[in-house]
């Protein structure tokens, strides 16, 4: 391997240990909450504002985060949220109240945000489109869909054995490692273009919207989807997301071109990456195991993501992105039908483990594809641009499954509770109803791959065989 290709995936690895971090650290905090709870002597309204905040900052500045950094600089914007993100991580775990820690959570929350689609953007310019990217964001796809996974398990561990303010000290030294690798390492771009003015307006708009909007579907489980301020924030967030639109047509130099969704395969990829979304807490909730034994459960599906990783990534680039996609969800919604059939007294063996393994299967061969087709027959000025959009589709996307399975998973165990049926019981169902709902997400998303990305195919440059890259 030439020292240029050398430096090439030194560059993935520097750049996808930061994005790692930012994945990890969703699920990370969920596993610690109880304890986080019960140290700080807060209530549970409270303490889920340490999750809620994070999500709403990293929802609402993915896709200013990926313009900053075609605008000014990917290397500089990387900078940027990385010390943000390792800073914010300090105060985090140094906190000793609710407040300090929700705020720091925000500042963490922005941080990933900008890290996000600042590295996948860099990944996307340093290699060429083909194979060799392919495998490239193979490689990513992995880090994506083991880090929630991972985060489950090293949440676990570091929770138990060192205190729940240690799932964020650790970001420290890693943050400040990728910090010190990236100046002599990671190379410098950014969009060259004729003017860099930057819309200030377009910004603002898009950005608040998208938070407000990821804030009222995150709180809609707890005050109602027909409740009077539901409706009145989603309300606001169209408004001001239709606000961006009006603003992005008429200005010279807009934040979001439209014209990047002339890319047939981008915009497809973003509807699919929206109804990509799922969520478990069944073995914590039901069974009452562990954060730890929780943590260890979860180890199946992050070990095997990264094998299945590069078996999609291979098969995307040999016959293109709508095959795997499609097995992918197909997978995915097997998987979640096992876990409707799983008994409140299941055990790891025979009622978690299948599933487990088989949703690993699944969620590699839908989030690879869909990241490459979203990056494919992108111009480099657009990279960040791309970058940002497929995650916040992804992000918000995913919000709303979320939301959506926790109001069904909330009012149906309620409910039953009031008839007689023991807790464990209530929730069991309640939870295999929310995996109904997220079957049918994952059929939709399956039939809108098919029908979308019909005829996209993978640019493999002359001389470069595609079965290189598996």
């Amino acid at each position: 391997m030439s020292p240029a290709a050398d430096r090439r995936w030194l560059t993935l690895a520097i750049v996808g240990a930061a994005f790692f971090m930012t994945v990890l650290d969703v699920a990370i905090v969920n596993v610690a909450i109880p304890s986080i709870q019960r140290d700080l002597h807060v209530g549970e309204t409270t303490v889920q504002w340490v999750l809620t905040a994070y999500a709403i900052t990293f929802g609402g500045f993915l896709l200013l985060g990926g313009r900053m950094a075609d605008l000014l600089g990917r290397r500089l914007i990387f900078v940027v949220g990385l010390i943000l993100f390792t800073i914010a991580s300090l105060f985090c775990g140094l906190a000793n109240s609710a407040g300090v820690l929700i705020g720091a959570r925000a500042v963490q929350g922005i941080g990933a945000a900008i890290i996000s689609p600042a590295a996948l953007s860099i990944v996307t310019t340093t290699f060429q489109e083909g194979a060799e990217r392919n495998k490239a964001l193979g490689i990513w796809g992995a880090l994506g869909g083991s880090g929630a996974a991972a985060g489950v398990l090293f949440g676990g561990i570091l929770t138990k054995y060192l205190g729940w303010e240690w799932i964020f000290f650790v970001n420290v030294p890693v943050g400040a490692l990728v910090l010190g690798l990236t100046f002599p390492f990671v190379p410098e771009s950014r969009a060259q273009l004729a003017e860099r003015r930057f819309d200030a307006a377009g910004a603002i708009t898009v950005t608040s919207g998208l938070a407000l909007l990821v804030y009222a579907i995150s709180k809609a489980p707890d005050v109602g989807w027909g409740s009077a301020r539901t409706i009145l924030l989603l309300i606001v967030s169209g408004a001001l997301i239709a606000a961006f639109a009006l603003i992005e047509l008429r200005t010279t130099q807009p934040l979001m071109p439209f014209s990047i969704f002339r890319i047939r395969s981008l915009l497809a990829a973003n509807i699919v990456g929206f109804l990509l979304g799922a969520v478990t807490l069944y073995v914590q909730e039901v069974l009452g195991w562990s954060a730890l034994k929780t943590g260890v459960t979860f180890l199946a599906t992050a070990g095997t993501t990264v094998i299945w990783a590069g078996v999609a990534q291979g098969l995307t680039t040999r016959f293109g992105p709508r095959p795997v996609i499609v097995i992918g969800l197909l997978v995915l919604a097997v998987s979640m039908g096992w876990y409707t059939q799983i008994p409140v007294d299941g055990h790891y063996w025979p009622d978690l483990l299948p599933a487990y393994i088989t949703f690993a299967l699944g969620l590699a061969f839908a989030f690879v594809p869909v990241t490459i087709a979203a990056l494919a027959q992108v111009a480099p000025r657009e990279a960040g641009l791309a970058s940002g959009l497929i995650n916040t589709n992804q992000q918000v996307g995913g919000a709303i499954g979320v939301a959506v399975s926790s109001t069904i998973f909330i009012s149906h165990s309620k409910a039953l509770v009031k008839t007689g049926h023991s807790p464990a019981a209530a929730l069991t169902s309640g939870f295999q109803w929310a995996f109904w709902a997220l079957i049918a997400l994952a059929l939709v998303g399956a039939l809108a791959a098919f029908v979308l990305l019909r005829g996209t195919h993978i640019t493999v440059p002359e001389g470069e065989p595609a079965e290189a890259a598996a």
